[in-house]
């Protein structure tokens, strides 16, 4: 537990950046969330580079991230907020259970960038005033969790939760949040000012 509260220290003070943004700037800047993806995209293929990875000795709890984009489409926002602050906390505490079973390796330095970029978005959602419900108070509503050894299951799971309900939910915040102005600038590149962090693709 002391370790995990480390960890979201130097999470928080690495990415002050993505902090100190306003809400509505993270979701009005839209080429944050593709910047995202693409980082997403960068760290599933550098793992796959590793080489034969070991399998991990303790399965970690990864949420079930697919959905059905009909059953999304037909929850309001704060529901769709939750679901995903949710799937973000259970990715945050399964990647820190698989480094903590880690020592060294080509893995080990991929996963604390993993566990840093979902970290960030998880304080930044929760700017947004959302909480995740407690699953065992509300079972219904709860996260699906599978148990894993394979390390490169982390990562795939990190991507298909950014490009997907990440991105759906940015875009479904961006039409209620921004305003026409926002909209326009995000539909001409050209006039938008470069982010504040370097966007060329890996680290």
């Amino acid at each position: 537990m002391e370790l995990n509260r480390l960890l979201l220290l130097t999470v928080f003070v690495l990415h002050m950046d993505l902090f100190e943004m306003s809400p509505t700037r993270l979701v009005c800047d839209r080429r944050l969330i593709q910047k995202y993806i693409t980082e997403a995209m960068d760290l599933e293929e550098k793992v796959s580079q590793c080489g034969e990875l070991p399998f991990l000795q303790q399965p970690v709890q990864l949420p079930l991230v697919g959905f059905s984009l009909r059953e999304w489409m037909a929850k309001t926002n704060q529901d769709k907020g939750q679901e995903t602050l949710r799937d973000l906390a259970n990715l945050v505490d399964g990647t820190a259970a698989a480094q903590n079973q880690l020592s060294q390796g080509c893995a080990l330095p991929l996963l604390q960038q993993l566990y840093e970029k979902a970290s960030s978005f998880l304080l930044q959602l929760r700017n947004f005033g959302w909480q995740e419900q407690n699953p065992t108070a509300q079972p219904e509503s709860s996260s699906q969790l599978i148990p894993e050894r394979n390390l490169r299951t982390i990562f795939e799971t990190y991507k298909q939760l950014v490009r997907g309900k990440l991105r759906f939910l940015f875009h479904d915040l961006w039409k209620d949040s921004c305003s026409a102005e926002d909209q326009q600038r995000a539909a001409n590149p050209a006039v938008l000012q470069p982010p504040s962090r370097n966007t060329s693709r890996g680290n």
